[in-house]
């Protein structure tokens, strides 16, 4: 493998600080809403409405990268998210608190940009190393923003979201004076404006591929079965092992510290003895075995080796899948291909979090455990097929 571009460790750069300043929102945005007299439906239903505006502005924006290139569309990007931060920081009511998600929302697909910039900028060799790299530097930044997140509310509730706000215009900044364009003009798509801005046509279109159908299928079911563990995991140990707030922030941190791990060092070793298929198949196991080990953990210190299966699963499940798709779309679709992707992944931030709460409530506490496990289950019975090697070669490019 060779040694990463200039340009690509700008852009992780860039995903680095973009998700320090959402690491730094995130936890936050509940005492945002709790300053305007709102209560915890309306802090759950902003996420309902970025994860639904997410739904609609993917494909878009994915669509309009593919016809005008990356960076331009980035760095909107990067301004609405600015913006979006400068807004929250200044509300003075619901509305306006609202109005700042639903920016955010709208232009909050930078992640899914830089995926595209990166099957740009790579060989199908390098492509899955550098996905699992960009995943190292959102790790970081959601790691590290929450700590300076809590350090800057001590000085009022307002300066958080000032300085991701002033994070946002720097990294804009940067990105409009430093990073390069990865998409030149003759490997741009030319679709009228119509089909652009039509994004079910969009996301149709992707999704009718055949040659990567089952791997969508199996991405969507996999984080389905992640995106309600994240909210629903603090709630789990406090029933099952009583555990406190502090307790909670020490797992999330040991869970990140895996993945940083797990995406930045041990995936770039696996990955060339091996391959994405191997990988995929060895991720989609470790998530079916962790989940269950979650949900049958008798003791507290039971979930540590848990979890770390998990984080080893997504750390190598995710970036092998997104590869294997990415290898079967040509370049000039690249952009609208990660914006049907963030379209599926939307959809599991607003199903996954209700699932796992109603099956929480009304089987067991374990259930959502279980349930994602099964879920794991059912993308490796579905993506096998597509996985033993006897469609196309890793690194062949469908056109």
């Amino acid at each position: 493998m060779g040694s990463l571009s200039p340009s690509l460790l700008i852009l992780f750069f860039s995903i680095f600080v973009d998700l320090l300043g959402y690491g730094i929102m995130l936890p936050l945005l509940p005492f945002y809403v709790q300053a305007q007299a709102g209560g915890a439906a309306i802090a759950g239903g902003l996420m309902s409405v970025y994860s639904t505006v997410q739904l609609v502005s993917g494909p878009v924006l994915g669509a309009l990268s593919d016809r005008y290139g990356r960076k331009p569309i980035l760095l909107i990007c990067l301004f609405g998210t600015a913006c979006a931060y400068l807004l929250l920081g200044l509300a003075d009511s619901l509305l306006l608190i609202f109005l700042a998600v639903f920016i955010d929302g709208l232009t909050g697909s930078n992640l899914t940009l830089a995926h595209a910039y990166i099957a740009d900028s790579t060989t199908p060799e390098t492509r899955s190393r550098s996905i699992s790299l960009a995943g190292v530097a959102f790790g970081l930044g959601i790691m590290a923003g929450p700590a300076l997140g809590g350090l800057l509310s001590g000085y009022g509730l307002s300066v958080p979201a000032l300085a991701a706000s002033a994070l946002a215009f720097a990294n804009t900044i940067f990105g409009l004076f430093i990073l390069p364009e990865s998409l030149p003009p003759e490997r741009r798509a030319s679709r009228s404006a119509s089909l652009i801005f039509s994004w079910a046509a969009q996301f149709k279109s992707v999704f009718q591929r055949a040659n990567i159908q089952k791997f969508l299928i199996a991405l969507f079911l996999l984080n389905l079965a992640f995106a309600g563990l994240q909210t629903n995991f603090p709630l789990y140990s406090n029933q099952r092992f009583d555990w406190s707030p502090a307790q909670n922030s020490y797992f999330y941190l040991y869970v990140g510290v895996c993945g940083v791990f797990i995406q930045g060092f041990l995936f770039g070793k696996l990955q060339p003895r091996f391959g994405e298929r191997a990988l995929a198949l060895f991720g989609l196991a470790c998530m079916a075995f962790g989940l269950a080990g979650m949900a049958l953990a008798s003791a507290a210190w039971m979930l540590f080796p848990a979890v770390t299966v998990v984080a080893l699963g997504t750390g190598c499940s995710i970036p092998s899948l997104t590869t294997l798709v990415s290898l079967r779309v040509p370049d000039s679709e690249q952009g609208r291909l990660m914006g049907g992707t963030q379209t599926l992944l939307s959809l599991t931030n607003i199903i996954g979090p209700t699932l796992a709460g109603v099956t929480f409530e009304l089987i067991a506490f374990s259930a959502p455990y279980f349930l994602g496990s099964v879920l794991a289950v059912a993308a490796l019975v579905i993506a096998f097929p597509s996985l033993r090697g006897g469609q196309q070669p890793d690194g062949a490019i469908s056109s």
